[in-house]
Order: structure tokens, then C-alpha cells, then sequence
């Protein structure tokens, strides 16, 4: 194998692989229509618009219908962006919600969706350009041993993901079934793969990457921002001179691994 090519790749699954802003946006929508009633049940026209700018600023599923009942309430974009978590907060204070409330109102939404009509659901999601090609020949190359790891349900990455022709064992995706912060999943495979392992892993949380950074110290790890997810400019920019996080594009991940190294 090339020096410049991993023995292990792990990626992200939402923000990497696949879009799912429309899915998130419709399913908090719903939510929404569940916990705040609105007199009409049509999301008014440029909330949707507002959601996916806004997107970067979600950490948790259950996040995204308190960021629609900011937007509701006339809370600006600039605000939310400047400290989205004390907004959230106070939306949930003065709202009298409850965070785990919202979180299971969410996922038994999805739930329901999902057991009723799951192609409808699927269709919802779309993967970025040339991303199926690219990890279609990884599978075809063998030499790098493919992980995902993601806050996803593992099963609904694996059907999406089988929709597009490409079949992974089940314990190379790691989701959210499994209840594990993502630095400890990746070094439960780098110590699985033996010491001459080379990790790279790709996501599009700065924040997740940053604690990967702080808990798995490896010159064999590399770290890489992917410049087409669910981030903003800012957070894009303060990786260009990282040392240990690269800034990857969608053009760069779709080619070989030495292109990725590139400036």
C-alpha cells in the first residue's frame, strides 16, 4: 500500500456521504407541529431556507425542532449563530419543554414514518456527487478496510447505502445504537487493527474532530474536514493551517488518497 494511503477509512455518514437536510427539516417540522400546535400546519416559506443555513449550529437530533420554535419566535439567524446554546436553553426554559422530551417526540415521529412508509423516507436523502462511485471503488480495491461511523441509526445508513448497490458488514457501521462518542469508536478500531494501523477519518463536525484530536494522540491518525458538510466558512477557514485537521473537498475525496493531501 502507498504511504499516502490509509489502511483503515473511517467517514462520517450525514454531511459526508449522504444529504439529509430535507429529512431533518421535514421530520422537525413535524415535530414541531406536535409540541407547539401552529395554527397552520404549512411550515411558513422561508423557514426551511433559514433551517439548512442554520444547520451547523445542531450538535443533537433533538436540537432541530428548538432551532424551528427560535425561528418562529422571531429570533434572528445572527443570534442563533453568535450562542446558539443559550438560545436553545432559553427557548426550552421559557417554552416549559424538556430536552429528552423533545428528543423522544422526535425519534418516535421518524419511528413512525419510517414503519409506515420507509421508501418515502429514504427518498429524502440524497448522496453528494461521485461520493457512490468513490466508495464503490475503495470496496473494489480491498486494500483499505472501510468503516462508518455516525450519530445515524446504523440500519438506515446500511439501507441507504444498499439502495445505491454497496453492501458493508454489518460491524463496519457504527451508529447510533451503539451509545458511543465517536473518539472512542475510532480507537476501538485503531486498536483492533493492530499498531501499523493508519486511521483517517473523515467528518464534518470541526467540534467532533477537535475532541477525536485531543483523545487519540497518533502521528498514524489523520484528521479531515469535509469542506461540503454541515459546516460554516469560519469553521472552514480556522482549519487551513491545522497541522493535524485537513481541510478536504468533495473534488479531493473522490480521487485517490494522495490528492487529499494536497494543498
Amino acid at each position: 500500500m502507498p504511504a499516502d494511503a490509509p489502511n483503515v477509512l473511517a467517514l462520517d455518514f450525514d454531511g459526508v456521504l449522504c444529504d439529509g437536510l430535507v429529512e431533518y427539516f421535514q421530520t422537525s417540522w413535524r415535530t414541531y407541529c406536535q409540541i407547539w400546535n401552529p395554527d397552520n400546519p404549512t411550515p411558513p416559506e422561508e423557514l426551511a431556507s433559514s433551517f439548512y443555513r442554520l444547520r451547523p449550529v445542531i450538535e443533537r437530533g433533538l436540537e432541530m425542532p428548538i432551532l424551528l420554535r427560535a425561528l418562529m419566535l422571531g429570533i434572528s439567524e445572527k443570534k442563533i449563530w453568535q450562542d446558539w446554546s443559550t438560545v436553545a436553553q432559553q427557548v426550552v426554559e421559557s417554552q416549559q419543554c424538556d430536552h429528552k422530551a423533545i428528543g423522544k417526540k422526535l425519534d418516535a415521529i421518524r419511528d413512525d414514518w419510517i414503519a409506515t412508509d420507509l421508501e418515502d423516507w429514504l427518498d429524502l436523502h440524497q448522496f453528494y456527487p461521485g461520493v457512490v462511485e468513490r466508495v464503490k471503488s475503495l470496496l473494489a480495491d480491498a486494500t483499505t478496510q472501510l468503516y462508518i461511523v455516525t450519530t445515524k441509526e446504523g440500519r438506515f445508513a446500511s439501507q441507504l447505502l444498499q439502495r445505491e448497490g454497496i453492501s458493508l458488514p454489518l460491524q463496519t457501521v457504527i451508529g447510533k445504537e451503539y451509545q458511543r462518542p465517536k473518539h472512542e469508536t475510532l480507537g476501538e478500531i485503531a486498536a483492533a487493527s493492530g499498531e501499523a494501523v493508519s486511521l483517517w477519518f473523515v467528518e464534518d463536525r470541526l467540534e467532533t474532530l477537535q475532541v477525536v484530536q485531543q483523545h487519540l494522540d497518533s502521528p498514524a491518525l489523520r484528521l479531515f474536514l469535509a469542506d461540503w458538510g454541515y459546516n460554516t466558512e469560519q469553521m472552514r477557514v480556522s482549519v487551513r493551517d491545522e497541522s493535524r485537521i485537513k481541510l478536504l473537498s468533495l473534488d479531493q475525496f473522490n480521487q485517490d488518497f494522495s490528492a487529499w493531501l494536497l494543498h
